[in-house]
This record gives structure tokens, C-alpha cells and sequence, in this order.
């Protein structure tokens, strides 16, 4: 049956017996406030000045909202960047809606979907519907990654989910000098490079308030919900020089003199109850008088680059508010400032200087890395910080992003609404329990939103959340969230009023035996006492509501699978078809890693088919950053191989010259034992060159291929990027895993054979 719109007027035969009528657009009221949320990554509950830090780390802007908003030191979130997006954003439990880790992979299960379910209408879409104008910029990482590229599908991107305008990049992270940024629903190119001064943060507040400005100018009346998703602060730590330099020396004195000193200025602060405990070290964190002078030298190093890092992120909240108070509208405006989970453990012990090689197994020393010590916070660098660092940024709680200890999950909120706040209750704090889904039933109820049952013929997931709205008003009002689960790859935990019951999963242990631990966080804030032998009647009590609460959330099946998850799977009607034979023809945009042919860990061939002149040079081929990747290109007439293995190149340059005209050029890598492989290069199907790889790249990096040029950052120092291919490039064909799935010149070669 077909819909039509509804007519309310009257139709004659002429305009004069008839009686129009003209549809109107839903409003939400003249008085509407406006909202804005702006989320930081892996940040954790100390790290902000008015938090603890303010000794160290500059955050002037923070600590300025909180002066005139309120401070949230009870507050909660999933201990992982895309689950609390997901509830972030449509105030349910991150399971129920399909996300229970990252989005780059589904496991088949509802529990982890890639993507928010559509049963889960998210509060832009739901804003939106009641005549809001929704903006986001920064970080998305709520669609699959296979799903990113230029060629779709956009189901799940943010104009698929409610966004009426995005600028941002679609992958857990990206490099903030050289970003993969998509505008709507396409990629763009950044509008600066880092010798320009180009630093993402900047341009993403830039963006955001130029569309804020764009529709307020031509609609005052419309409010607006922006979402502010910072790449910052999580890996790779960047910052522009100026800010890197005003932190040199300032962490010399190390973890262990800086975590006591933010312990107690926290304390004096009131950010945590009197008599709460200082966590001891977790495991792997050394004293800091025992470290080497090069772990020392590092150590500190790559602290300072991520204060550098948030110090210049504060700068641009600080843009921000001020492009509100110059359009009007902070007044008004609902401004939350939040994270979305503690500070990274991903560092490993010692810190690394190129994140992805934690991903590789690999553990690099201080010793070995200390020759590039100049290098971190700047472009040449991808780097994030050791244990003892995050531990600290954690304090005064155990453990770390990824756990449900309170070092995982507690992070710093901040609510600022000037028209909305009592000035009584402005620059007052709350200790109220809350968890990340209740902040959405909150905005709901501040602006008298009822969230719909049925959406576009999706039945809609009841919104879970617990609504704090009343405590904006009442410091002393209960917490409605009593009750609220958390869960990761396996670990689990439960707060139940005072109460909180926890298990730090091992992969692999029996989840049936591994020991739980039981606090009681009114007198134990920072899970330092642990009751499980004292209490083990309410122990068990707890343990089996939390096997209730995951039933009811959609939490099972617990899956402690990790990378492993994050190889690609072949199938048909997929960027990863079964034969493992991927054909790119020019032009493309580029492609985010999970998206590009499957081919780091893997053997593969590639075979460029191009038409050149004598003097036609270029990239065929590059995928990966400065920091790791490798390109393939022409330059004075060879084919080159440059394979940097995180800084450390590889270079196979051909024994004979590329001829004029018609030529297939091919690059054969080969995957040996251990971490070696072999690389090796064709022309025309004449051998032209081998060498062996010391380093056989098991993940490059997020940044993704792109066919005639390198863009982003050069992965080689033999060119300046984009380094364009001058000649015609046909094709480039990759077959991946050719042994098993057939040699790519055969194939080349029978598919020749058919077109003659």
C-alpha cells in the first residue's frame, strides 16, 4: 500500500474553491537548549587539571567549564572506545545494541554487530525526529571498517545515524598531522599539511563551528546537537612543537613522585571521599629509582608528549566555547565533556614508539628506541606512553582501559549549562554513581523527549539509561542507577549500590573458577580491600546478579577472542572475496586498512600494469604512513620496493630499467618463518631483483591503501608525497596467499588469453 502525505486543506476545482494546507516541520520550541557532547579518548580520571593534575598539565579551558558547570567524580563508562559510543549514544547497553568491542570486526553474534543495531535509535536520529540540527565531527569508529571506503554501504555512517553533517575519520584512531577525513559521506584530502602548522584538533573545532554558524545563521530558531569526538588522547600522542617544548623536563621526577602528587591534590581537591587508599603498582610497573637512565629518558619523553597532546586538546575546548559565547548560544547550551574509557595500557611496559608494534608483538626496548627520542609527539612518531604513565593517569585506581577495575571504567565528566544549572549549584560537584548510557535519558528528559517505540519499522530496544537530571538541581538527590554491569572480553564486574564485585579475566581461564573480588566502594573508593573471603554470601549474591543482568543486557556469549578477530573474513558479496584476487583500476579514493586487499601477515603478488614514457615516474601502489607501510614506484626508470618496518626501510630497487610502453612491473612478498619474509621484483616477467625482510609486517598500520600515489605522509624518504604516477596505470591486481589460491601470473596470463 502506498503513503501518502497527509492533506489537511481542501481540494476544488479551481485555487479559489480550494483551501491549502502546508505541512509543518516538527520544532522543539523556542527555549529548546541546545546540546553539545564532547568526548576525549583514553583519557583517564586524573589527567585533567581540575581532576588532579593541574600541578603538571595545563587545562585551563576544563577546568573552566567545571568552575561554571558541574563536576562529576562518581561517573562511569564501558572500558572501550567503540561499546561507550554505543551507548553514548543511544542511552542502552553497549551489548543489546550489537557492540560489545571495537567496531572492525562481527562475530556472528548480537552481542557484536560492527555496528549500532537500528533497533537502537541513536539521540541524533531521535533529536533529529523532534526537529533538532545534529552535527558531529572527530572520531565515528561505530560502523565496519570494511564498510568505510568510498564505495560504501553508508548504513552506519553518521548521516545513516542520524547526523546531519559529519567531518571526521571513520577508524579508531588516525594520525592527527596526516588524517583520513571524511566530509558527509566522501573522503577530502586535509586542508594543511604539518609544515603548515595543520593539526586535526584544530580543524576539527574549525569545522564544527563553521557548521553551527552555517545553520544559525540562516536558522536561529532551530537548535542544534553537535558531538565533538576528539582523536585525543589516544595513540598515536602528536602535539605541535610549541607544545611538546613547554613540557620538557617537567616529568623528570617520574611516575611515582607525579602519581602521589596528583593523589593528593585530588583529595584536597575533594575529586575523591577522604581516606581513599592510593592503589598500589599494577603488576609490570616498576619503582621509578629502578629504572635504567634510558628507560627514564623515554619514560618521560612520551609523558610529555601526551600532556602536550591534552594541554593542545584543552586549547581548542577552549575554541570552542569561545565560538559559542561569539554566536550566542553557550548560554544555552547543554555542554558535556567526558571520556569514553582510563587511560591506555597499550604502551605495553616500556612505552612504544609506533603503537602498531604492540600489535605485532613486538616489545621494543628503551635502548633501541632511544635514538629516535626526538622524534615522539611529532609527525615522525606514533607513539604512546608505558604502564607506570597510564597507571598514573588512572590514579588513584589499579588497572587500565580494556579492565573493569575502576582504573578502566571511572573517568572525569563534566556538565556546563549556564541557563540550566541553579548559580548556587555552578562549580559544585557530584558523587553521584552514574554510567555513560544515562546521558541521554538525561538530555531526553531535560527537553521532554520521549524516545519512540518503532522507528522507520525498527521496534525500538527500550532505552536503559537511568536519567541524572535531577541531580544538576540537587546535589543530594539518590542516584537512580543502582545497578549497572560491565563486561570485556571476558572480564566482568558489577556495582550494586555500595557494593562492587569484579573479575579480571584471563584468555582462556575457566570463567566458572577464576576468583572474583568484592569492595565495598563507600569506605574502599579505589578497590584496594578486597572482601571476597570476609563476604562471600554477598560475593555470590552479586556474582549471580551479574549473570542475571547479562542475560537481560544481551551480554552472552563472553568471547575473550582478541586480534585474532580482527583477520579479515573471506566471502562473497564482500571487499574480501574467496579467491583471495583483488583488481583495482584508477582512480579511487583511498582505502581504510580493513577495507584494502587482506594482505598484511599474508604472501601476496601484485602486478601494476601500466603504459609509460621514458621519463614517467610515480607511486603504483603505497599503503601505510611514514611510521609503517610499504610503496611500490618508478623513479629514474626502476621499480622500487621501499618496506618500512617502522622506521627501519628495506629497499629493493630492480637490476634493469623499466622499458617504454606496455609493461606488466610485479612484486612478489613471501612470508618466511618466524618474523622474516622475502620480497622480490618483475618486469615484464623478467626477475629484476630480491631481498630479504627481517620484519614480515603482521599489522601496517589503520591508514589505508591508495592506487597512483601515496597519500597522507610518504612511507618512503625517496619521494615527496603524493608523488602521483605520471605514466597510465591500468590496473593493479593482488592476489593474496598465491600458493594456496593460485599464481597471480597465470592468471594474468589466462585472462589475457580470453581477451585475445
Amino acid at each position: 500500500m502506498i503513503k501518502r502525505p497527509e492533506f489537511r486543506g481542501r481540494i476544488g476545482r479551481t485555487v479559489a474553491e480550494s483551501e491549502a494546507h502546508f505541512l509543518q516541520p516538527p520544532h522543539p520550541g523556542s527555549d529548546a537548549p541546545n546540546v553539545v557532547i564532547v568526548l576525549l579518548d583514553d583519557t583517564g580520571f586524573s589527567q585533567f587539571g581540575c581532576f588532579g593534575s593541574d600541578s603538571d598539565i595545563d587545562t585551563p579551558n576544563v577546568n573552566a567549564l567545571a568552575a561554571g558547570g558541574l563536576q562529576f567524580t562518581n561517573f562511569h563508562v564501558t572500558p572501550l572506545c567503540s561499546p561507550t559510543r554505543a551507548a553514548l549514544l543511544t542511552g542502552r547497553a553497549n551489548h543489546a545494541v550489537g557492540m560489545r568491542s571495537v567496531a572492525n570486526f562481527s562475530t556472528g553474534f548480537p552481542n557484536q554487530l560492527g555496528h549500532i543495531s537500528n533497533h537502537a535509535a541513536t539521540v541524533a536520529e531521535v533529536l533529529g525526529d523532534a526537529g533538532y540540527a545534529t552535527f558531529a565531527v572527530g572520531k565515528w569508529h561505530l560502523a565496519p571498517m570494511e564498510q568505510c571506503s568510498a564505495a560504501g554501504p553508508f548504513d552506519q555512517w553518521p548521516l545513516a545515524r542520524g547526523f546531519d553533517r559529519f567531518y571526521g575519520f571513520l577508524e579508531g584512531e588516525t594520525d592527527q598531522f596526516h588524517p583520513e577525513l571524511m566530509a558527509d559521506n566522501h573522503p577530502v584530502d586535509p586542508p594543511g599539511r604539518p609544515e603548515d602548522g595543520y593539526h586535526v584538533s584544530e580543524d576539527l573545532v574549525q569545522q564544527m563551528l563553521k557548521i553551527i554558524a552555517d545553520s544559525k545563521g540562516v536558522r536561529p530558531d532551530r537548535p542544534f546537537f553537535g558531538y565533538v569526538a576528539f582523536g585525543a588522547t589516544h595513540a598515536p600522542h602528536q602535539a605541535p612543537p610549541e607544545y611538546l617544548a613547554k613540557y620538557r623536563g617537567k616529568f623528570d621526577a617520574g611516575w611515582d613522585v607525579v602519581r602521589e602528587r596528583w593523589y593528593q591534590r585530588q583529595l584536597e581537591l575533594g575529586v575523591i571521599p577522604p581516606g581513599t587508599d592510593l592503589a598500589p603498582r599494577n603488576p609490570g610497573v616498576k619503582p621509578w629509582n629502578e629504572l635504567s637512565e634510558n628507560e627514564q629518558r623515554l619514560a618521560a619523553r612520551l609523558q610529555e608528549a601526551f600532556a602536550a597532546f591534552l594541554d593542545h586538546t584543552d586549547e581548542q575546548i577552549g575554541r570552542l566555547v569561545s565560538g559559542l559565547r561569539h554566536l550566542d548560544q553557550l548560554d544555552n547550551t547543554l555542554l558535556i565533556v567526558l571520556a569514553d574509557n582510563g587511560a591506555s595500557q597499550e604502551g605495553g611496559p616500556f612505552g612504544v614508539m609506533h603503537e602498531m608494534k604492540f600489535f605485532n608483538g613486538i616489545i621494543e626496548t628503551p635502548d633501541e628506541a632511544i635514538h629516535k627520542i626526538d622524534d615522539i609527539g611529532g609527525p615522525n612518531s606514533h607513539t604512546n606512553y608505558p604502564w607506570g604513565w597510564a597507571q598514573c593517569g588512572n590514579t588513584p585506581f589499579r588497572w587500565y582501559k580494556q579492565n573493569t577495575h575502576e582504573g578502566g571504567v571511572h573517568v572525569p565528566m563534566i556538565v556546563h549549562w549556564p541557563a540550566g544549572i541553579p548559580p548556587a549549584q555552578q562549580g559544585t560537584k557530584r558523587r553521584q554513581f552514574a554510567f555513560v548510557a544515562d546521558i541521554v535519558p538525561t538530555i531526553y528528559e531535560i527537553l521532554g523527549i520521549e524516545p519512540p517505540a518503532v522507528r522507520h519499522d525498527y521496534e525500538q530496544l527500550p532505552v536503559t539509561g537511568a536519567s541524572f537530571a535531577a541531580a544538576l538541581i540537587d546535589p543530594e538527590t539518590e542516584p537512580k542507577n543502582q545497578l549497572q554491569y560491565f563486561e570485556q572480553n571476558g572480564s566482568r564486574a558489577l556495582v550494586a549500590g555500595d557494593w562492587k564485585a569484579v573479575c579480571k579475566h584471563t584468555p582462556g581461564a575457566n570463567y566458572d573458577t577464576e576468583a572474583w573480588e568484592l569492595y565495598n566502594l563507600s569506605s574502599d573508593h579505589s578497590e584496594c580491600h578486597d572482601l571476597a573471603a570476609v563476604e562471600p554470601k554477598k560475593l555470590e549474591e552479586l556474582i549471580a546478579l551479574w549473570w542475571s543482568e547479562a542475560d537481560r543486557h544481551g551480554v552472552l556469549p563472553l568471547d575473550d577472542r582478541g586480534i585474532e578477530l580482527f583477520g579479515v573474513r573471506f566471502r562473497e558479496h564482500s571487499p574480501h572475496p574467496t579467491n583471495r584476487r583483488y583488481v583495482y583500476r584508477p582512480p579511487m579514493s583511498p582505502m581504510p586498512g580493513q577495507a584494502g586487499p587482506a594482505i598484511a601477515g599474508r604472501s601476496f603478488d601484485l602486478t601494476a600494469r601500466v603504459t609509460l614514457s621514458r621519463d614517467d615516474e610515480g607511486v603504483l601502489f603505497a599503503t601505510g604512513t611514514q611510521n609503517a607501510g610499504f610503496s611500490l614506484f618508478i623513479q629514474n626508470r626502476r621499480l622500487v620496493l621501499d618496506y618500512n618496518a617502522f622506521g627501519d626501510h628495506t629497499l629493493c630497487e630492480s637490476e634493469i630499467e623499466v622499458p617504454e610502453g606496455d609493461v606488466e612491473l610485479t612484486l612478489r612478498l613471501r612470508r618466511g618463518d618466524g618474523f622474516a619474509g622475502t620480497a622480490s621484483l618483475a618486469v615484464g616477467g623478467q626477475d629484476a631483483g630480491e631481498v630479504g625482510l627481517s620484519l614480515f609486517m603482521r599489522m601496517m598500520s589503520s591508514i589505508g591503501p591508495s592506487l597512483g600515489c601515496d597519500h597522507g605522509s610518504a612511507v618512503s624518504q625517496r619521494y615527496q608525497a603524493p608523488f602521483p604516477f605520471t605514466g597510465v596505470l591500468h590496473e593493479v591486481v593482488i592476489q593474496a596467499s598465491p600458493d594456496r589460491y593460485g599464481d597471480l601470473a597465470g592468471i594474468a596470463a589466462r585472462a589475457e588469453m580470453s581477451r585475445q
